[in-house]
């Protein structure tokens, strides 16, 4: 018997209807339903930014992230360059509860690697500090507003320094 083939696959994007696809469902998720700024949705780092895509069998968009590398990620993480910084993490709601967010994380740290990072931080909502807990990802810092919804910062070591 054969294994079935998996429900979604992650995979670095590169092409621009790739890069498409990550913006679309950045869109309907921080735009459409939690009510971001479309002009501050995109910023400047998106052109050198690391991003990552979850598609269905079908192809159909299902989630995305971003890893910001070197100088990009310095502001976010305390001025170190071995750290790289995960953001814009987006799940479509008819695919969430399938572990593609799960799936994506996994996917920006094996990016991550691949730069040499030591670890990676992020700026978490505050209602999924549990989701990057179960990850292994570690709170530090106070609370902060970003884009008017509540975050923390945290951390998670991928490779030994």
């Amino acid at each position: 018997m054969t294994a079935a083939p998996p429900p979604y696959t992650t995979r670095r994007a590169t092409e621009e209807s790739d890069l498409a696809a990550c913006f679309q469902v950045r869109k309907e998720v921080f735009v459409g339903e939690q009510n971001v700024p479309e002009e501050i949705e995109y910023d400047a780092y998106d052109p050198t930014a690391v991003h990552v895509l979850a598609v269905a069998a079908d192809g159909t968009a299902l989630g995305t992230g971003r890893l910001l590398h070197g100088p990009d990620a310095a502001g976010k993480t305390g001025g170190d360059l071995t750290v790289g910084s995960l953001g814009r993490l987006a799940v479509t709601r008819q695919a969430r509860g399938l572990g593609v967010g799960a799936a994506l994380v996994r996917a920006i740290e094996d990016e991550a690697v691949l730069l040499g990072l030591a670890a990676v931080d992020l700026h978490a909502q505050t209602h999924a500090l549990g989701f990057y807990e179960r990850l292994g990802y570690v709170v530090y810092g106070p609370e902060f507003p970003d884009a008017g919804i509540p975050h923390r910062a945290m951390r998670r070591t991928i490779k030994p320094v």
